[in-house]
């Protein structure tokens, strides 16, 4: 009878911590990845901020595509800070970013999102000038000016004479 009595509570035992062990380390785990602000032009200033106990220990860190591995700051409780800069060569659209907190790290997509940039100087429409269409057609709206005046001009002037 002892024999089962000491199996029961090893059994019952084993249960409650294999039960409690994927419960700790969830967690753990950072739970939300808030980045302000949420839209930005590259070059431009984030704050990221990471909820979840795991990412206050001193070696956590963010990561993305649009900027380098910062170092995160504990703010208390269970919240961390990192400030970066969007590189300027980041790509458009929306930017996922990785936690890296006691050795594990988790991707949360869509944080924030990078504008794309102007191409200024050519009216950001197009980069291979005129076309033979468009010469065609603004030098005929010039000479179907240049006629349209003159004409203007003539008739005003045969008025003057009667």
């Amino acid at each position: 009878m002892r024999t089962t009595r000491a199996l029961a509570a090893s059994a019952a035992a084993v249960a409650v911590l294999g039960l409690a062990a994927p419960t700790a380390a969830a967690w753990n785990d950072p739970t939300s990845v808030t980045a302000q602000p949420s839209v930005i032009a590259r070059g431009g200033q984030l704050v990221i901020t990471v909820k979840g106990e795991a990412c206050t220990v001193q070696n956590s860190t963010v990561s993305s595509s649009a900027f380098p591995t910062t170092r995160l700051r504990s703010m208390g409780g269970d919240t961390s800070t990192a400030t970066v800069t969007v590189s300027s060569n980041a790509s458009p659209g929306a930017q996922s970013v990785t936690t890296n907190c006691e050795g594990r790290q988790k991707t949360f997509n869509n944080v924030f999102t990078v504008l794309g940039g102007v191409r200024g100087g050519i009216g950001g429409s197009s980069t291979s000038g005129a076309t033979p269409a468009d010469i065609a057609i603004g030098g005929g709206l010039v000479a179907v000016a240049l006629i349209g005046g003159g004409v203007f001009w003539m008739r005003r002037r045969s008025e003057n004479k009667i």
